[in-house]
């Protein structure tokens, strides 16, 4: 927890509370006005956060936030801090013994206080002026901080009723924002099928062909430059958002390793999005789940990394059944939220040829990752093993680095075996028997034997 701006959060959040406070009591007090005198809610001022380093002031200023969009964060905010502040909204219509329909809001199962809805903004931004309804109304359902960036939402629980009588939400990762001084990172959960991927290595250890590793560099070019080269440049017109790259080659050749790097070495969190929550075999649920995971992610910039990437984006087939008409609808989905997201995607798959030809097109980067050769396998083997351990005088790791061809997943696969054996015999020497045993196991994986 960042207690510090946690702090700050709450300094600039108790004075917004006090100007909302302000601006409520002026919407009634023109509401209520026979001679129409007391003042317009627009021209309270709000206090002037420049300067401010609270991450609440931050987004006001990084969104450019005018009143009306300030005035509904607040609103979502108040239950959650300031509940009081909206009792004023529970007076009753003297006439008919309920309260003021203008006044909209809700009445929570628990919460004992007032939950605002878009109708309570709309009253307090905008009262009985039509053309101020109108023009609110029209940013409710285009403006970027109800849509495109997800901060506030209006949960409308019957689709039949008014757009406004949907309760104002403030996303909860904004709110675990503030209130923790701490960016939010979302649990791996059935509406977030994805966990966050990390890793205890360093750059170095990324053994690659000087080929490959020139191709991943130009990403981290991309991830470095990306703002200045959309902005400064003006390239946003030109140039789709976003970046798209497959990863493909044989299983541990380095794939899933050089994604975390990415996001270590660039600060940005990757999330390894499993495949088997998201794919389903009913009509609509797999787009539903696709939706749910780049709609979270959708501004954050996170890195978003499909392992195994064919069991969902594979060739699409001739629509002869049901069937296949559903599975072409998931690719086609799939390549339009893709094409819209404005962050990075990789892609790995096994097999190239899996992937449908309409994605390849799609991809700023397409990168093979090869079985390494000798001189990357003898690196591998030589930064695999524990300091602490000391192989056999018999063992060449130059000779068995070219005479055994091995992933990368394979040869960790033999130096966990040959550690574990050496620790049972209560020693720190890695045996050339073990080694050969090691080989031997994982060829054997393949249906494969090998020559001693």
């Amino acid at each position: 927890m960042d207690i510090v701006q946690r702090d700050r959060n709450a300094v600039v959040i108790e004075q917004e509370m006090k100007w909302l406070s302000k601006v409520i009591e002026s919407r009634m007090q023109l509401h209520w006005a026979a001679d129409g005198e007391a003042p317009d809610v627009l021209v309270v001022e709000p206090d002037d956060l420049n300067g401010d380093i609270s991450q609440y002031a931050k987004l006001i200023k990084d969104l450019n936030m005018n009143t009306m969009q300030r005035i509904c964060l607040l609103l979502a905010l108040a239950p959650h801090f300031k509940p009081h502040i909206l009792d004023v909204f529970f007076i009753k219509n003297t006439y008919n013994d309920r309260g003021f329909t203008e006044f909209g809001g809700i009445k929570g199962n628990n919460h004992g206080g007032f939950l605002p809805t878009g109708e309570t903004a709309a009253f307090v931004i905008a009262g009985n002026d039509m053309e101020k309804r109108f023009e609110l109304l029209s940013s409710f359902m285009q403006d970027a901080i109800f849509n495109e960036l997800n901060i506030l939402n209006i949960q409308r629980t019957a689709m039949n009723e008014p757009f406004l009588s949907g309760f104002l939400t403030i996303a909860e990762e904004y709110l675990i924002h503030f209130v923790t001084g701490v960016n939010h990172r979302p649990s791996y959960s059935t509406v977030f099928p994805a966990k966050l991927l990390g890793t205890a290595l360093e750059w170095e250890h990324l053994v690659l062909e000087d080929s490959v590793m020139d191709e991943v560099l130009e990403i981290c070019d991309w991830l470095q430059f990306k703002d200045k080269l959309m902005g400064d440049w003006e390239m946003a017109g030109k140039l789709k958002p976003g970046f798209r790259g497959l990863f493909y080659g044989p299983p541990g050749t380095g794939k899933t390793l050089t994604a975390s790097l990415l996001g270590k070495k660039t600060k940005l969190d990757v999330y390894r999005i499993d495949l088997s929550m998201v794919v389903s075999k009913f009509i609509g649920e797999t787009e539903k789940n696709l939706s749910n995971i780049f709609d979270q992610a959708m501004n954050k910039n996170w890195i978003l990394f499909f392992d195994e990437a064919d069991a969902l984006f594979g060739k699409r087939t001739q629509t002869s059944s049901s069937n296949d008409r559903h599975a072409n609808q998931e690719v086609s989905y799939l390549l339009q939220r893709i094409e819209e997201f404005p962050g990075m995607v990789i892609l790995a798959t096994n097999f190239e040829t899996n992937i449908d030809e309409a994605f390849s097109r799609r991809f700023q980067a397409m990168i093979h990752f090869p079985l390494p050769g000798p001189d990357e396998r003898f690196k591998l083997w030589q930064q695999s093993f524990s300091a602490k351990a000391v192989l056999e005088d018999k063992i060449n790791l130059r000779d068995i680095s070219e005479k055994y061809e091995l992933s990368g997943g394979s040869l960790i696969n033999i130096v966990r075996y040959c550690s574990l054996r050496a620790l049972k015999r209560d020693s720190n020497v890695i045996l050339l028997d073990d080694m050969i045993n090691g080989l031997r196991r994982e060829f054997n994986k393949d249906g494969k034997t090998i020559n001693i």
